[in-house]
């Protein structure tokens, strides 16, 4: 009897420390995979932070319908941080602190990341910007951040090479919000374009996203004889009313510059629909019509799929919503090779090269040395007035 209660201890023991091994999250108590989403979703600049939203949740919910991340439910934790790049700070630090997230996805503007990227970075959570000002990934600053669209360097290199070499343009007009990333990437545009040679900047100015009358700014752009308006907003509403001030001093200047000029949001805020006419967006091959007008077939599918599930985009971009779906799909894929969600397993599984295959980002890949994934190749431009669910047609002699 003796020996037989020592065995028994023995195996309670060994049943004991095996249930103790395996991870809370792999059993059927599996507590959520909590996901903190930083989105301008109310304000001027709340434009992409919407259609990202869509997709956000879109690619949560289907995760969850299959079954969750091994075995555990996505939950999306989200605060409106309005644009304002304190309330990012302190929704991060609540996420952080009180929900206990263990991942982080944005801000939706660069000013807000500015500001949050420091924060996040002293808690070790992996995050993943939104924001495409450069200096947001520093695999030295911010090693557990990763971008999975694409960086301001080459928004602004496929802009300025549109508007001197296929555009022709000898004299550019530059105008931009007055937030952090507006500026910025006023700046950058200057810098870029002084460095170019034969080419002099006439005009620069910063407006304030809500401002509601631009006539005088664009009046001393025309003055200023500039052949092609440079445009660094994402704000609909901005976009809009320089568009709408174009047509007013019958100015027919070829606007260039920052997505948010074909944003499904502009159209209902133009005074014709013509106003949206010589406007050319950033925008990526895979999201793209051809010749045809077709998309790519990977492309296509996603629409259709999206669209029967209730995802509007009639008044968005479809590159949103798909960077929305690509990011959870990314962090979903990347636990579930590192077996865990824990900070330093997901940042050694990004950075071993594996390449991710999503519907917006088509070849994404990091390094040890680099946590920018968008391919530069895939980096277009767009004819804003050629919206539909989402998506566009290259601009005429883009690439020539």
């Amino acid at each position: 009897m003796k020996m037989k209660a020592m065995c028994i201890a023995a195996v309670l023991a060994a049943v004991s420390v095996a249930l103790v091994a395996v991870p809370a999250w792999t059993q059927s108590s599996a507590p959520p995979l909590k996901i903190g989403w930083l989105a301008a979703l109310t304000g001027p600049n709340s434009t992409p932070g919407i259609g990202q939203d869509r997709g956000i949740r879109y690619a949560a919910d289907q995760i969850n319908k299959a079954g969750g991340v091994m075995g555990r439910k996505i939950e999306i934790v989200s605060r409106d941080t309005q644009g304002d790049p304190t309330k990012a700070v302190n929704a991060a630090l609540e996420m952080i602190n009180n929900d206990k997230v263990e991942f982080t996805i944005g801000p939706t503007n660069s000013g807000e990341c500015l500001a949050t990227q420091p924060v996040i970075a002293r808690y070790k959570v992996p995050s993943f910007p939104i924001g495409v000002v450069d200096s947001l990934i520093d695999t030295v600053k911010f090693p557990y951040s990763f971008r999975v669209s694409n960086n301001n360097t080459q928004w602004q290199e496929s802009v300025l090479n549109y508007a001197l070499k296929v555009l022709k343009a000898k004299k550019i007009g530059i105008i931009g919000d007055t937030t952090g990333y507006g500026t910025m990437s006023v700046n950058l545009s200057e810098q870029l374009l002084k460095a170019q040679g034969g080419v002099s900047i006439t005009y620069k100015g910063e407006v304030e996203a809500n401002q509601t009358d631009v006539m005088a700014d664009l009046r001393k752009a025309q003055s200023s004889g500039a052949e092609v308006m440079v445009v660094w907003t994402d704000s609909a509403g901005l976009n809009s009313r320089l568009m709408n001030a174009r047509a007013e001093l019958n100015w027919n200047v070829p606007f260039v510059g920052h997505p948010v000029l074909g944003a499904g949001a502009v159209k209902p805020l133009l005074a014709k629909p013509e106003n949206w006419k010589n406007v050319f967006n950033v925008g990526y091959r895979p999201m793209s019509f051809d010749d045809n007008g077709k998309l790519p077939e990977k492309s296509q599918k996603f629409v259709e799929t999206v669209s029967s599930a209730g995802v509007k985009l009639d008044d968005t971009m479809l590159w949103w919503v798909g960077l929305g779906v690509d990011t959870i799909q990314l962090i979903k894929d990347t636990v579930e090779a590192a077996k865990s969600s824990k900070a330093d397993d997901v940042k050694r599984m990004l950075e071993a090269g594996k390449t991710f295959n999503g519907v917006y980002c088509t070849s994404c890949a990091y390094s040890p040395t680099n946590h920018n994934g968008y391919p530069t190749d895939d980096v277009v431009m767009n004819r804003a007035d050629s919206f539909r669910a989402g998506a566009y047609a290259i601009a005429p002699g883009y690439g020539k």
